[in-house]
């Protein structure tokens, strides 16, 4: 990871930025960005979140870190840690708030100057991967997220959508915001891709099937997988359970270990 210009950055120390992102709400960005975090961790990589969805962060919660603390360090913001080997660590508005309940009520320019701020005040340390879990749309927030990581060349975007036609067509936007922004797209992920029932096996397409594969295709980008919609998943990011560790059985799990090892995949091509 190449510093900016000038004094040593916080971000100096992280080998690949990864963004996750859709144009539509509810399709899973912080579910994706939690699995992929444990996928990782769990091949011996260290991983950093940084949730820049203002309005709405998940990922305190989805750790069960929701009522821990940020501290200082001479270099900044010292992220919060979800275990003693400091193999993941987040930095969330969530952990800003007084009060968990709390809403931000913000106009543009200050959440721009907050995301900046994320971006250079972070004592992230040495890591392999940081991932952005960014809020849905293509507006203020992600163009200063984009800009701010720019001059540390994010390895690209990893865009989730929901099998119905109305969050492709959401998702087909944000492919065009990468394009204006010079933002590789890795590939989509294609969640909530049906139900698989945990008593007889069978799949029920719930939100029908194969519309993130699809746009793939027309797009000619890597397509990274589907998951399916599996309640130990929920059950596990309700309870800030480590899902990887604990459910290696269930359908989402090699769905979701697929799309760790593409990404590792990716990442090592560039390195070479």
């Amino acid at each position: 990871m190449e510093a900016a210009a000038g004094e040593r950055s916080n971000l100096a120390g992280v080998r690949h930025i990864l963004l996750v992102l859709s144009g539509k709400g509810g399709v899973g960005k912080s579910t994706i960005s939690t699995e992929l975090a444990l996928s990782l961790r769990h091949r011996g990589k260290k991983v950093g979140i940084l949730d820049v969805d203002l309005c709405g962060p998940s990922i305190p919660r989805m750790f069960r870190l929701q009522d821990s603390d940020v501290h200082q360090c001479d270099s900044g913001w010292v992220p919060v840690f979800v275990d003693q080997d400091k193999s993941i660590s987040l930095m969330s508005i969530g952990f800003l708030l007084e009060k968990p309940d709390d809403a931000v009520v913000w106009r543009g320019p200050k959440k721009n100057a907050l995301i900046k701020q994320f971006v250079a005040d972070v004592a992230w340390g040495d890591l392999d991967f940081l991932i952005v879990d960014t809020p849905p749309g293509t507006s203020d927030e992600h163009i200063s997220t984009v800009e701010a990581l720019r001059p540390y060349k994010p390895l690209g975007a990893i865009l989730v959508t929901t099998p119905q036609a109305v969050s492709v067509g959401d998702v087909r936007r944000e492919l065009t915001f990468c394009k204006k922004t010079g933002l590789r797209v890795l590939g989509i992920v294609e969640n909530m891709s049906g139900f698989v029932c945990p008593h007889c096996s069978e799949c029920t397409n719930i939100f029908s099937k194969g519309g993130g594969e699809e746009l793939a295709k027309h797009a000619g980008i890597p397509f990274l997988g589907c998951v399916p919609l599996d309640p130990q998943l929920s059950q596990s990011l309700e309870e800030g359970r480590d899902f990887i560790q604990e459910f290696p059985k269930s359908s989402a799990f090699p769905a979701l270990a697929h799309i760790a090892q593409q990404i590792l995949d990716g990442a090592s091509q560039r390195s070479s």
